[in-house]
């Protein structure tokens, strides 16, 4: 059969000019297809919108789509208008938010929803579509209808089963892709989940709260078939299993492979294997994407992050030590008052942290934060939990909020330490960051027009 993988674009299009990672999931799910003999194709539509005319020169049997919440109405508007163009074809849609809520996707416009990982789910169910056969005894798929029909929850994927990403079906993409400063950049997956159980984060909730990994002969593997010199991890939380990584880095180093490495670690983990994250600097590790989330004990411990302002602190002189650059991410309550505000900006600067970005707490379907805080949601509007928004009530003016928010980036970074970023990343790098920081500036500055007169504030 011929099968249309489509990467929808992003509901706000300026998000993409400042990460614009290659579609891993889609390559997982064409690598799978492809081996049962099908003919596949991605079609990325964030850097070619023409979707229709790829679509109707390909003339699928199939569609398939992914996205995350924020996408939800962009999925529902795609799939209605294939559907207009062609009432006979089948549209499967999956990935992060039709795992968390397939019900969101019980539409006419859908044939299947793909719940859980969809790499053996989605060869089962073009299977199924090519003899002719009902749906109904694959394991993890969501039947729309005026009832939607759920069958047997699958079992967790043992990862190392799966075929590598077929990267070949994004060529023509892939020196367009990037994340911030890094570009050309390519997406690599180590595990899956989390062990940690974060109130605001669904990752763990994704996967039943298991980590699941992959073996590190694997990955190697993998990274040999990459061409791009700057690799980065998407996983939870990459470095959780030590021995594990220990282990990948003597691998990566004995292959004599030599790339640049970006990866997500928690806080403690830092702390308790100091010596893995050295050597791993010494294969290439340059920048950890780390949540350190809050300023106090009291509020880490109401997001249950289960670390300390004080291990905060020796990750931090751990990681300056060794010489990787921390990426340093932080929530935003809604409940801030200007207060709060002023304390998380002395708290950063008292870390001396080069650099740290900010998202507003968002209750996320498929977290617990969401099922605590749902009746105070201010809108339904999926477009909006892109943590950007504030969704919940602030206690500031929305406006403030929003203006206090954005002098948070805008203060961040010292003078001294943009030009350092200058000099190490390059004057065009560094350039395109700072513009388009100055429009996430913008952004945030206008963004409380996008509430409407809707969202009230306490």
């Amino acid at each position: 059969m011929n099968v249309f993988l489509l990467q929808p674009p992003s509901a706000v299009k300026f998000f993409d000019n400042i990460y614009l990672n290659e579609p891993l999931a889609l390559e997982y799910l064409a690598a799978g297809l492809k081996m049962d003999g099908h003919s596949v194709i991605i079609h990325d539509a964030r850097l070619e919108p023409d979707y229709q005319n790829a679509f109707i020169q390909m003339k699928p049997d199939v569609v398939g789509i992914t996205g995350v919440t924020i996408q939800v109405k962009i999925i529902r508007r795609i799939a209605e208008h294939l559907k207009s163009l062609r009432p006979d074809i089948r549209i499967v849609v999956g990935g992060h938010h039709a795992t968390m809520v397939a019900g969101d996707f019980n539409s006419s416009a859908f044939d299947a929803v793909v719940i859980g990982e969809g790499v053996n789910t989605l060869r089962e169910i073009v299977s199924c579509w090519e003899k002719k056969i009902a749906l109904n005894n694959i394991k993890g798929v969501a039947i729309p209808g005026d009832k939607m029909h759920f069958t047997e929850k699958r079992p967790l994927p043992d990862l190392n089963d799966f075929p590598f990403p077929d990267r070949s079906l994004t060529r023509r993409y892939r020196k367009c892709y990037f994340n911030e400063w890094l570009r050309p950049v390519a997406t690599v997956r180590t595990s899956l989940g989390c062990s940690s159980r974060c109130e605001f984060c669904s990752a763990w909730a994704s996967v039943g709260g298991n980590y699941l990994r992959r073996k590190p002969e694997l990955i190697v593997e993998e990274i040999k078939t990459i061409k791009e010199r700057n690799i980065y991890f998407a996983d939870d939380e990459t470095l959780l299993d030590a021995k594990r990584m220990h282990h990948l880095a003597d691998l990566i180093r004995d292959a004599g492979i030599k790339k640049n490495y970006y990866c997500f670690a928690r806080v403690d983990t830092v702390v308790r294997h100091p010596e893995l994250l050295a050597k791993w600097h010494s294969i290439g590790l340059e920048t950890v994407f780390i949540g350190f989330e809050s300023f106090s004990d009291e509020r880490l411990k109401a997001m249950k992050k289960n670390v300390s302002i004080d291990q905060q602190s020796q990750a931090v002189k751990i990681l300056n030590q060794v010489g990787i650059f921390i990426y340093a991410q932080f929530v935003v309550d809604p409940a801030f008052d200007y207060e709060d505000f002023k304390a998380l900006l002395a708290y950063i600067h008292g870390l001396k942290l080069k650099y740290a970005s900010f998202t507003i707490l968002t209750p996320l379907p498929g977290t617990e934060l969401y099922l605590k805080r749902k009746h105070d949601l201010q809108t339904d509007n999926p477009e909006l939990f892109d943590v950007f928004h504030a969704v919940l009530p602030t206690k500031l003016l929305l406006q403030e909020f929003y203006r206090e928010f954005a002098r948070l980036y805008e203060n961040v970074v010292s003078k001294k330490d943009g030009l350092r970023f200058l000099m190490k990343h390059g004057f065009w790098q560094a350039i395109r960051k700072i513009r388009h920081g100055s429009e996430f500036i913008t952004l945030l500055r206008n963004t409380y027009r996008d509430h409407g007169d809707g969202n009230t504030c306490d």
